[in-house]
């Protein structure tokens, strides 16, 4: 007899991961959207956004840095998801493989940039210079210290590196975010060193945050893994006294 094949149960995500999910995807919006709409005009498409010379000149660094921040931003948002690993744990280590990738390209592909691409003093100075060119190498060693924490299973010890990648990756939606407040508050775009230091604070934000995620919510459960992962302490026995 053949037996009915077995119906794989519904994923189903908690309110708060919707909304957590929701979030993510909103933050990620405007560079998403921005960064589409330059792919879509170096392939061919009607210019929308501001003409931008270094693109058109080097055209494959900035595609393959838009395309691959995108994968890496909306894909690894599913990595916060709680109910996708319990639910779907099978989907998790692909998923991860691909962020994996993705996220050394947009790294890769963003040092290219900020090095051969010849920026004017007013997008970038060379403080602005020096802190892409470390953090873009920060996010590839720990997306690396990742793979090899998780192969060594030190759950903690990944989850932990992918979080402040993560929070590097999405160094441009913070941005997008300070660089709209100042525009409504002062009314005029900020350029230069002022510039500068705003995208700068943009990625400070984000890493104090993902540290601040590390110690609220990664810390205690290795805590509660560990004390749960130990022997029981048996009752010593009292030696008969003589």
């Amino acid at each position: 007899m053949i037996s009915p094949s077995r119906k794989v149960p519904k994923l189903r995500f908690e309110k708060s991961e919707w909304v957590v999910l929701g979030l993510i995807l909103v933050y990620s919006f405007i560079p998403v959207i921005g960064g589409m709409i330059r792919v879509l005009e170096l392939a061919g498409g009607p210019q929308i956004a501001p003409a931008n010379s270094r693109a058109l000149l080097a055209p494959l660094p900035i595609t393959l840095h838009i395309l691959s921040s995108i994968l890496f931003c909306i894909v690894g948002a599913l990595q916060f998801i709680p109910s996708l690993r319990r639910q779907r744990p099978a989907a998790h280590r692909p998923i991860g493989r691909v962020i994996a990738v993705a996220g050394c390209v947009s790294a890769l592909s963003g040092l290219w940039m900020t090095h051969f691409y010849v920026f004017p003093e007013d997008l970038q100075g060379p403080l602005l210079y020096w802190v892409r060119m470390v953090l873009g190498t920060a996010m590839i060693g720990l997306i690396i210290w990742a793979v090899i924490a998780i192969r060594s299973r030190n759950v903690f010890q990944h989850s932990a590196s992918m979080v402040r990648a993560y929070a590097i990756g999405q160094g441009a939606s913070t941005q997008a975010v300070v660089g709209i407040a100042w525009i409504i508050a002062v009314g005029a775009e900020a350029m230069g060193p002022l510039r500068d230091g705003l995208m700068i604070f943009a990625w400070v934000v984000n890493l104090l945050a993902a540290e601040i995620f590390i110690c609220a919510m990664l810390r205690p459960l290795q805590r509660r893994q560990n004390h749960s992962s130990l022997p029981p302490i048996r009752p010593s026995t009292p030696r008969n006294e003589i």
